[in-house]
């Protein structure tokens, strides 16, 4: 998830959803495209969704074409790859030429589609929860990043980016009905990122 103004605007014809232009807390980030796959322009998305997803049901897709900027494109089918990763067929998109343009591209779903496709313990589920140091509200979790040992959460914090990691030894609790995470962190960790 994000945090300020974002725009939409091309393929549009038909597009019956939210507003164009939409503060970019409508979008959760789920992942990216990876690569193609075949000659007729399928898409590999890698997601952390938590789940074996075919994305079913789901209709369009957003993809950062610039920092801020988000372009929606729509799908027309979809197949599991495997626990992480869905083939993906898009609307207007039908050589491996035009699929390598929005290839490596980070790809994000509007909080509707999030919240009905994310596992519901995956760690990208805590977007959006509020994270707390000891008795210290610290903001929202704007971005998940799953990393090999350890998770990080992505807050802005007096208008600064701070990566707050996530494993078991600075967790403390979390409670699902409040969307809050607790953790205990490291001394010094703010202080790297605030001053």
């Amino acid at each position: 998830m994000a945090s300020s103004f974002g725009e939409v605007g091309r393929g549009l014809e038909g597009w019956r959803g939210p507003p164009y232009i939409c503060t970019m807390e409508q979008y959760f980030s789920i992942g990216q495209i990876v690569g193609t796959f075949g000659l007729n322009g399928e898409l590999v998305l890698k997601h952390n969704l938590g789940k074996k997803t075919s994305l079913k049901g789901l209709e369009v897709l957003f993809i950062e074409e610039a920092k801020d900027k988000f372009l929606p494109y729509f799908i027309t089918a979809t197949k599991i790859k495997n626990d992480e990763e869905v083939f993906i067929t898009i609307d207007g998109i039908a050589s491996k030429e035009a699929a390598k343009k929005i290839s490596p591209k980070k790809v994000w779903l509007l909080e509707d589609d999030f919240k009905k496709h994310a596992g519901k313990t995956a760690p990208i589920s805590l977007i959006g929860y509020l994270m707390i140091d000891g008795k210290k509200e610290l903001g929202n979790v704007l971005e998940v990043i799953e990393q090999p040992l350890q998770i990080l959460c992505r807050l802005e914090i007096e208008g600064k980016e701070v990566l707050i990691p996530l494993h078991e030894e600075t967790i403390r609790t979390i409670i699902h009905k409040k969307k809050q995470v607790t953790v205990e962190l490291p001394d010094g960790l703010m202080e790297v990122y605030l001053g």
